[in-house]
């Protein structure tokens, strides 16, 4: 068994493979190996006041939203609480209470 290198952020032994990715069980750290040695190209994302958003962040939603292939409205002022931001034009995976599992812009979000 090849040994696994440490989690970049809090220094985890047990990291684990899942696919492609790296993953720390204790702080859930998800990385891709070989990026571990100096991100320089980290990708900043904003929400819609150019406030800096991280995972794990609480935002609220700042205008009525459509849902897709639905007739419900996300409504303004709709907290989301331990978002996780993802690659892509919607770029925050999130779950929503009363709606599910989501995608949204971080353009029409503003951070709590």
């Amino acid at each position: 068994m090849s040994a696994l290198p440490n989690c970049p952020t809090c220094n985890s032994e047990y990291t684990y493979e899942d696919g492609s990715l790296l993953i720390c069980p204790e702080c859930s750290h998800e990385w891709t190996p070989g990026a571990e040695a100096g991100d320089s190209e980290e990708r900043v994302i904003k929400d819609a006041n150019g406030n800096i958003l991280n995972d794990g962040d609480s935002v609220a939603v700042i205008k009525d939203l459509k849902v897709k292939g639905s007739s419900m409205v996300i409504k303004i002022g709709t907290k989301v609480k331990n978002i996780r931001l993802i690659d892509g034009d919607h770029d925050i995976d999130c779950k929503i209470d009363g709606f599910g599992a989501m995608k949204l812009k971080s353009d029409f979000v503003k951070k709590i």
